[in-house]
């Protein structure tokens, strides 16, 4: 249970590959998370642990699927905690897309996409070691606001709205990236 899931992201982190160096500093400092922490993925780890969480595209690939936050106030991603029942990361990922946007269906696109460190409000002040995947909306996807969210709404990619932060900017922009290689 514990060991296949903190295996994969194990496997997950060792093989991926990052765009550039900042990223490649936040994937090590994951595995040595994990490496430190047999409890890394759960979010009763307080030192902080690892959480799975999608940018949502539209089957065009031109807009992205936001949730607005209750808690932090922002529009976000969609993610969250890893269960134990997950067998994988990118399981974890696509299980909470699924759930916070209503989408049946969804197809996930090969990767982690990005990594994010963040501090949260879990056990006070601790980390959210964030892996980011890219999902695909099938055509004609219907949403719902699940009661994770204030609000559910697709917005071009080029047009993320206030309130929101520079990691969820990346983290767009980069599945943009993604989608464009996965269909040219």
């Amino acid at each position: 249970m514990t060991a296949g899931l903190h295996g994969d992201a194990v496997r997950v982190l060792s093989d991926w590959r990052p765009s550039d160096a900042g990223q490649d500093a936040l994937r090590r400092e994951f595995l040595a998370h994990l490496a430190e922490y047999p409890d890394g993925m759960w979010r009763e780890c307080v030192a902080g642990h690892l959480t799975a969480s999608t940018a949502v595209l539209d089957a065009t690939g031109e807009r992205v699927l936001l949730t607005l936050h209750p808690k932090a106030k922002l529009w976000l991603q969609l993610g969250g905690h890893c269960e134990r029942a997950d067998t994988s990361l990118a399981e974890a990922a696509l299980r909470e897309a699924a759930e916070e946007s209503g989408i049946e269906g969804l197809r996930l696109l090969p990767g982690p996409v990005r990594v994010d460190r963040h501090r949260v409000w879990c056990h006070g002040g601790s980390y959210h070691l964030d892996v980011q995947y890219t999902a695909v909306a099938p055509p004609g996807a219907r949403t719902r606001i699940s009661e994770e969210s204030d609000d559910l709404r697709w917005f071009p990619l080029e047009a993320v709205p206030d309130p929101a932060d520079d990691v969820l900017r990346r983290l767009v922009a980069a599945s943009g990236r993604l989608f464009a290689a996965q269909s040219g």
